[in-house]
């Protein structure tokens, strides 16, 4: 896979993954959308949202996922727009891994102290999981283009 297809993977699945948390804000507003992605109380936006238990540390849910998608799309951007510069692709794996790390909080925290799984929520834990692949590959698709092949030396490295 080339470069320009992982970040236009990382750039596809940041945008969805946005998409999907402005929804989940939305029916944090609006109850009648909940009730659109609520087919049984096990599958529920409707059960997770009035469970009580959607802020983590102080902050709503659907924030930290409209905050992170963000971000991701800013770095994959910066990353873009710095080829030769790792730092921002190392700064994208961070932020995913923290997301991935977070979503796998959240669903813990749906499956088994609420007993409900949230659609829309799942569906941005694939995306946050689809864009921490790609940053993966990206970082290492980066480093080898910098470093370029093996028996020559960048002049950076020397000084």
């Amino acid at each position: 896979m080339r470069i320009r297809s992982v970040r236009s993977l990382i750039y596809l699945a940041g945008g969805l993954g946005l998409i999907v948390a402005i929804f989940a804000a939305a029916e944090f507003f609006d109850a009648a959308l909940a009730a659109v992605c609520s087919p049984s109380t096990l599958i529920s936006c409707e059960v997770v949202d009035k469970s009580g238990l959607t802020t983590t540390l102080g902050v709503q849910d659907w924030i930290w996922g409209i905050a992170g998608f963000v971000a991701i799309l800013v770095l994959a951007a910066l990353a873009e727009q710095h080829r030769r510069d790792l730092r921002y692709a190392y700064a994208l794996l961070g932020l995913t891994t923290a997301g991935v790390g977070l979503s796998i909080y959240l669903l813990s925290i749906e499956v088994f102290r609420i007993g409900a799984l949230c659609p829309v929520c799942f569906t941005a834990y694939v995306f946050g999981g689809v864009a921490w692949a790609g940053a993966i590959v990206l970082v290492r698709k980066m480093s080898a283009a910098v470093r370029g092949p093996k028996d020559v030396v960048p002049d950076e490295a020397i000084a």
